[in-house]
């Protein structure tokens, strides 16, 4: 039973705003713009995975996607978490093409791709770490102590990988490709036999990752030290991606493709919830907007069917889901 759904990463989100509100000069813009690439291909290659996870016996299994659980000044980042009576099975996805070699020796991980060797994050180590954390979070909630294992699933069927060194036969049988995903999960139910959390356990096990599901949307912006001023504002062309674009004839004009849109500012809000706040006022989003019109802007954000609260100067509106 799928307890939460796939859904486009709130960092994904963030990373695409980004890369459009920010100028092309910025220092980090090229790190950005490879980290969305390697956050799309990861979206891509769990995506994939989905398939053979829905092979899994519905009832036995609860199957809880991209979660994002707090972790002091860090965030642990979970592609699937499966729950059963009897363990805990974190999966990670890796979707990369050429060879990957796991170095057990050094826990290192690099990709062979074009004749070009590259290191990534180790993810063992990450797998290892989000082991250490759902651990943690069972014991502090008094909940069974039901062993939590891991898979990496490598999504790509063209690439191969090799595992070495002296603590290599502790991880193979943790790393596989996606079409041997139902071979492995047999793997671990053999492994565990033990049933120590009930129906009532799994229930509030799920009920907590999911109210601890968040991600701070200032994360990518501490990281890259990303300030609020470095960030462009205006609507933006939906043909051409011009900006800023003008009011006129009560809608929106791009002076560069001379095309009219009506919702236009609509893309704009999302990228202010995603990157500036989760809610705005009036006078926010004529400055972020470029509007001069308190009743235009007033007329707009109620167009759209935003939530609020407050009264005249003090009314702010909100999303009424976020991502929005």
């Amino acid at each position: 039973m799928v307890i939460k759904e796939r859904t486009i990463p709130l960092v994904l989100l963030i990373l695409e705003a980004l890369c459009r509100r920010l100028p092309l000069n910025y220092p980090k813009y090229q790190q950005i713009i490879e980290e969305l690439g390697r956050r799309r291909a990861g979206y891509q290659g769990e995506v994939a995975l989905d398939y053979y996870l829905r092979l899994l016996p519905i009832d036995k299994y609860l199957i809880l996607h991209d979660l994002n659980l707090p972790d002091g000044d860090y965030n642990c980042q979970i592609d699937t978490l499966l729950l059963t009576p009897e363990f805990a099975l974190i999966i990670e996805v890796k979707n990369m093409a050429g060879k990957l070699i796991f170095d057990t020796d050094n826990e290192q991980f690099i990709q062979i791709n074009n004749e070009k060797e590259k290191g990534y994050s180790n993810p063992i180590s990450q797998a290892e770490r989000h082991q250490e954390y759902i651990k943690q979070l069972l014991a502090e909630h008094k909940f069974p102590p039901v062993p939590v294992d891991y898979l990496v699933v490598i999504s790509n069927n063209y690439t191969s990988y090799v595992i070495t060194g002296k603590n290599a036969h502790k991880v193979k049988p943790r790393v596989c490709k996606s079409d041997a995903f139902i071979n492995k999960i047999q793997f671990f139910e053999k492994m565990y036999l033990n049933p120590l959390l009930n129906t009532k356990d799994l229930r509030k096990l799920s009920r907590l990752l999911v109210k601890k599901n968040t991600i701070p949307t200032t994360y990518i912006l501490n990281k890259y030290g990303i300030k609020k001023k470095d960030i462009k504002t205006g609507v933006f062309g939906p043909y051409c991606n011009h900006a800023p674009l003008i009011r006129k004839k009560q809608k929106w004009f791009c002076t560069s493709c001379d095309q009219f849109s009506k919702d236009a500012h609509i893309d704009a809000l999302k990228d202010y919830f995603l990157l500036i706040d989760s809610k705005i006022t009036n006078k926010q989003f004529r400055e972020f907007c470029h509007l001069k019109s308190i009743d235009t802007a007033k007329r707009l954000l109620l167009y759209i069917n935003l939530s609020y609260s407050g009264t005249n100067k003090g009314r702010v509106y909100f999303p009424k889901t976020f991502p929005w």
